[in-house]
């Protein structure tokens, strides 16, 4: 799993539309503890040609991003996604359609404000239309903003959520290019400036009461390991170039803890296949591109990996051994993989759907908590024989394409939706024992059932296709 999530620290909606009197603008206005916020734009109120706006400024606390990162929680800039994200907020009042909002960067601190009034623009001070803070007003009123970097997003039906990739933004705010004053949302210009009203577009704020409704900046990456260790194919012209390859991992444990090999820390790691029954002998078999030695490297602390490739013999391998070295005498680790061979088929069986089970769900987790969810699939119509029958164990099927969901029972609302998208945050791990993902139950608010839903990619339809089975759990905060 590879989402982390940082709330708002301040946030208000400022204005200018017209008080009840159509008469006095409500400049000065402050609705910085208001549960909701919203952009609009209205036109031809209090005379023909009158415009009325309102836009929202949001701030978040990348100083706990940049601890994160420093801690290692989150990885190095370029291999990771962020996305700010706030949540429609339902109104009885009128929904604008076909807009967009624009999202630009705050060059100016502001003061949050003590205000909630957002219908009769009641309450003063603070950060306003005009002004930042009781003290200093806006260069330009409406707010100070960045030139660039801006980002936007269309809005068909007007009761989406927002969810843009501001990585740009925020890795300028980490490296300190830019400081920190927060988002600026409003809708374009052009929609500003135009003689149509488009009113009002609502969030939630961060008052909100409501768990997932907080505005935040939601951190993704893909955190899968993909250890082919117990799907490994030999090289076949039936298979494309990457498909080949296979990755395999080395996990280096001392006293239950992983850690770095002394000799080798962050640097390079050998690996080389042999044959043999019960351990490798002979020399070192000839790999794919006609080398002996693949060149792995360091994952994190105490795991290393590498990528391999290799073409069976006429009559082929069913046991290889690889055999982790410094490209000298020493070696680290000796482990044994069976590999498989690519056939094609005359005709095509289909994907078919499979049966799945958690093997160490758990009725209940703790909020503190980050939990391992262990999967278990094979194929729904799997048929035994009489020899699969009288094994030990069904064969688990690994799914190279897996992603999770979780949902809230109560109300069906998908707290974690499926990331199958270019940051592929929620897709499964695997390695010789099965898929598996890890879950930060924070993520999740306390005092509720949870279901998570699997899905798996089908290669003839180009698309996911979500399983049937649901895996129910609860989350509590810890008795003391």
């Amino acid at each position: 799993m590879a989402i982390r999530r940082y709330k708002a620290t301040a946030d208000n909606t400022i204005a200018n539309g017209y008080q009840e009197n159509l008469g006095t603008r409500a400049t000065g206005s402050n609705m910085g503890q208001a549960d909701v916020s919203e952009v609009y734009s209205i036109y031809g109120r209090a005379t023909t040609s009158s415009a009325e706006l309102s836009r929202i400024i949001t701030q978040f606390d990348v100083a706990s991003i940049t601890s994160d990162r420093t801690a290692g929680v989150i990885p190095a800039s370029g291999s990771m996604s962020f996305y700010l994200r706030l949540y429609n907020a339902e109104t009885s009042k009128t929904v604008p359609r076909d807009f967009n909002l624009v999202v630009s960067a705050i060059s100016r601190s502001w003061v949050e404000g003590d205000g909630l009034d957002l219908e009769n623009y009641k309450d003063i001070g603070k950060s306003n239309w005009i002004s930042a803070s009781t003290t200093t007003a806006w260069t330009t009123e409406g707010g100070d903003y960045h030139a660039s970097p801006t980002f936007e997003q269309t809005f068909d039906t007007g009761l989406e959520d927002l969810d843009l990739d501001v990585t740009s933004l925020v890795e300028e705010w980490i490296a300190g290019d830019k400081s920190n004053y927060g988002f600026g949302i409003q809708l374009t210009s052009s929609i500003e400036d135009a003689t149509t009203s488009y009113y009002t577009k609502r969030f939630f704020a961060r008052g909100t009461q409501y768990f997932f409704k907080n505005p935040v900046i939601e951190a993704r990456w893909n955190s899968s390991t993909q250890d082919d260790r117990g799907d490994f194919y030999y090289s076949s012209s039936l298979a494309p170039a990457n498909d080949n390859l296979n990755t395999i991992y080395l996990y280096n444990f001392v006293r239950g803890q992983l850690t770095n090999i002394p000799t080798i820390s962050t640097g390079n790691i050998y690996m080389s296949l042999y044959s043999g029954s019960s351990s490798p002998t002979g020399s070192k078999l000839v790999l794919h591109d006609g080398s002996t030695n693949v060149t792995g490297g360091y994952v994190s602390t105490g795991i290393y990996s590498c990528s391999v490739a290799i073409t069976s013999a006429a009559t082929p391998l069913e046991t290889l051994f690889d055999v982790w070295h410094n490209d000298g005498s020493t070696q680290y680790f000796s482990g044994t993989i069976s590999p498989i061979t690519h056939y094609a088929l005359g005709a095509s069986t289909g994907n078919s759907r499979r049966i799945t089970k958690i093997k160490n769900l758990r009725a209940k987790y703790f909020s503190e908590e980050e939990a391992r969810f262990n999967v278990f699939i094979r194929n729904k119509n799997w048929s035994p024989t009489i020899y699969t029958v009288a094994s030990s164990e069904i064969e688990n099927t690994i799914i190279p394409s897996a992603s999770f969901r979780v949902y809230r029972v109560l109300d069906g609302l998908s707290v974690i939706p499926h990331g199958t998208g270019s940051d592929l945050q929620t897709i499964l791990s695997y390695d010789v024992s099965g898929n598996y993902f890890n879950l930060d139950m924070s993520l999740l608010e306390s005092g509720y059932e949870y279901g998570i839903k699997l899905a798996f990619y089908d290669s003839q339809r180009q698309s996911w296709l979500e399983q049937d089975q649901k895996f129910l759990f609860r989350v509590e905060d810890y008795e003391y």
